[in-house]
């Protein structure tokens, strides 16, 4: 159980320097992973980003994920659920392509219209505030991946085992803190879990570290 993001941010990024993990640039999945993040980046001297994905939602039901999709336009598809629900082609490249535009403007919004770094050569770790289903963690990996970084970690400090078995395949090494048998969703973990605003996420980002 964690007090609050903050805390397991400092949880995290002490578990981060005792393994002796080394990179040069930490991306937070906004907004909650901010406040996780901070520290991380803070414990690893490394400079703090952001990668932003969106949930792609099923007709009718935009909160069961049929996939996710970076601002790069990388995406992952939940292919078993796409055929059981018979989605068309058509729904999915429509969905894609708004999802896809509203995480570069996110994007473009958290970094002041910047793009983001050069990622080739370098080793990057994403963070966020926990996973459940990890749908938005596979797409910001592939960005990540695609962007030629020469190792990518995936650290958060807590997430579903069945996710972590999943996401493994996304990264070159997957670091949860907890993978309880009994997760139910990420908020359960916490004391306090409440809404992160845009401001509140981009002010950790302009501090020093």
């Amino acid at each position: 159980m964690f007090d609050d993001r903050t805390d397991a941010g400092e949880q995290l990024a002490a578990h981060l320097e005792r393994r002796g993990l080394e990179a040069e640039l930490v991306l937070g999945i906004p907004r909650g992973a901010l406040p996780v993040a901070r520290p991380v980046a803070d414990a690893l001297d490394a400079d703090l980003d952001v990668v932003v994905a969106r949930k792609m939602g099923a007709p009718g039901n935009p909160e069961l994920a049929i996939g996710a999709v970076a601002s790069d336009g990388s995406v992952w598809y939940n292919d078993d659920l796409i055929a059981r629900l018979g989605i068309s082609e058509a729904y999915l490249e429509e969905v894609r392509t708004n999802e896809a535009e509203n995480a570069r403007e996110k994007a473009s919004r958290y970094r002041d219209g910047a793009d983001l770094p050069s990622l080739e050569g370098q080793r990057v770790v994403v963070v966020d505030d926990g996973v459940a289903t990890g749908a938005t963690a596979r797409a910001c990996l592939r960005q990540v991946r695609d962007a030629d970084a020469t190792f990518v970690a995936l650290a958060v400090p807590v997430a579903s085992p069945r996710s972590v078995d999943d996401l493994e395949a996304e990264a070159d090494e997957v670091i949860a803190l907890e993978t309880p048998q009994s997760f139910r969703a990420v908020g359960q973990f916490y004391r306090t879990f409440g809404q992160v605003s845009d401001d509140e996420a981009i002010a950790y980002l302009q501090e020093d570290s």
